[in-house]
């Protein structure tokens, strides 16, 4: 349906995968919501919540997902819009073939409806200590300085939302597969570029170069097209291929300067 149509009839035909419990069974479902110009996914599905009605009239219980920021920052509205995983609070309707269809992202566990457990993904974070190493809530001053071309290119990197997307468009990510995705790859690059993370550096590097690591990136680059933040993440893959040949080599020469 073109959008003329859409402003013609005034709705907007949805068909959601609904599913009661975790693992339980699936079912389709279509709602038919007014239109309105420059609506989003998430003012539709607002509808729904308030008027839980299925297109033939029968009433539903009121469709389940996530949402928090509503700008496309906090990552929680993640979903498969139209086959294609996205933020479902910055995808317009106008830009929608209808009927529009609504599924959960299938590489995390389904909690209810559209809303799915990324405790894999978080857990992936634990794994590669995606975090700066500072010892107490006290005052340390000023860290140390990062060249600004290096902070510009950090940057991006640090856009991650953990939204789950490229994850979700990752054929190499899936029930069968210990593969920790792209996100978290990205994330060893970033903390091992911080001068303060740099720290660990070698811890972080030796967690990707086991099972589950950098060995099961099949370099689909369909992440990096997922994105919804542009984050050159093959680039960090590639980077750090490079990174851990060198701490292999480190690892077996038992090397003094294993941080730097």
């Amino acid at each position: 349906m073109t959008t003329q149509q859409v402003n013609a009839v005034k709705t907007v035909k949805l068909e959601i995968l609904r599913q009661d419990t975790e693992n339980g069974p699936t079912r389709w479902e279509k709602f038919e919501v007014p239109y309105r110009p420059g609506m989003n996914v998430i003012t539709a599905l607002m509808f729904i919540q308030q008027n839980p009605v299925t297109t033939d009239g029968q009433k539903t219980s009121p469709v389940t997902w996530e949402m928090n920021c509503l700008e496309e920052v906090c990552g929680a509205c993640s979903m498969v819009i139209n086959g294609r995983p996205r933020q479902s609070c910055s995808t317009l309707i106008d830009q929608l073939d209808q009927p529009i269809r609504l599924e959960p992202m299938k590489t995390f566990p389904v909690i209810r409806d559209l809303q799915v457990d990324r405790s894999r993904m978080f857990n992936a974070l634990k794994k590669v200590k995606a975090w700066v190493p500072i010892d107490g809530t006290y005052d340390l001053g000023e860290g140390p300085r990062m060249p600004e071309r290096k902070r510009q290119w950090a940057y991006e990197l640090s856009k991650c939302m953990t939204c789950g997307v490229c994850m979700e468009a990752c054929p190499n990510v899936s029930e069968s597969s210990s593969f920790i995705g792209p996100a978290p790859l990205s994330q060893v690059r970033l903390f091992n570029t911080h001068p303060t993370g740099a720290m660990i550096k070698d811890e972080r590097l030796n967690a990707i170069m086991g099972d589950g690591g950098l060995a099961n990136c099949g370099n689909s680059q369909n992440c990096v097209a997922a994105c919804p933040k542009g984050i050159p993440l093959t680039t960090s893959i590639a980077s750090l291929n490079r990174a851990t040949t060198v701490q292999m080599f480190r690892n077996f020469f038992g090397s003094d300067h294993m941080v730097d």
